[in-house]
């Protein structure tokens, strides 16, 4: 399948001030998704989608295309990751003529990103006919369980059904690992959904994904990073 990486980038990220190119061990941030990409050999080519003049810089030096500056109706916090990848898709379409089979959404935030992983989901999408691949990884504790603080202070379950439920008996749950998703593109393009029906699972282990929207997350991402990478110098 002819496969294009697309990596969102905007330039106004506010809890994490310029996050996407912010230094992560002494690489912008969008640059292990960007060599991840490039290393894989599974793209035909791999593009940037921002509206920032310094992120589309570090981006082009780093090996990837940014073939337009995102439009500023799809750039604000509100702006639904679907529509940047339909926005891409389309425009490599329409401008350049380019039609691809497969894409792939690869997050700016994500230093665990494996290039195997990138590949075992490429696998997945083409052996199984699937028209989406989503990487997921287990909560650590039953979500069905969980608790929540109501408007006076006190601790209520939410699922107050449960409390005498046995965590063995709780079916096991996952959440999106905010890695990469794969993309079959005729659906994608006409639903507009990277959780399609039908979507399979890329299950990663809990110790490669942290989510980075805060800087409480930054600092737990750079423990995480550490952690892994001393354990690979033992």
């Amino acid at each position: 399948m002819k496969a294009v990486a697309i990596i969102p980038a905007r330039g106004g990220s506010k809890r994490i001030p310029h996050k996407n190119v912010k230094s992560f061990f002494g690489k912008p941030m969008i640059q292990y998704s960007i060599e991840a990409a490039l290393r894989s050999g599974l793209f035909d080519e791999v593009i940037v989608s921002t509206d920032d003049a310094e992120i589309k810089k570090i981006a082009e030096d780093l090996g990837a295309r940014v073939p337009f500056e995102r439009p500023t109706t799809l750039a604000d916090d509100f702006t639904p990751l679907a529509g940047v990848v339909a926005h891409s898709l389309q425009y490599l379409r329409d401008n350049e003529g380019k039609d691809y089979e497969a894409a792939c959404c690869i997050l700016a935030t994500a230093p665990f990103i494996h290039v195997d992983d990138l590949k075992k989901g490429y696998r997945l999408l083409s052996d199984m006919k699937a028209p989406a691949v989503v990487p997921v990884t287990s909560f650590a504790f039953p979500i069905f369980r969980a608790l929540k603080i109501s408007t006076e202070g006190a601790i209520e379950m939410v699922w107050p059904e449960h409390e005498l439920t046995r965590s063995n008996d709780l079916p096991e749950t996952f959440h999106d690992a905010g890695q990469f998703y794969w993309l079959e593109t005729k659906t994608f393009l006409r639903d507009r959904r990277l959780y399609a029906k039908g979507a399979r699972p890329l299950v990663i282990p809990r110790y490669r994904v942290q989510d980075i929207d805060t800087l409480e997350d930054w600092e737990r991402a750079e423990k995480i990073y550490r952690g892994l990478h001393s354990a690979q110098e033992v």
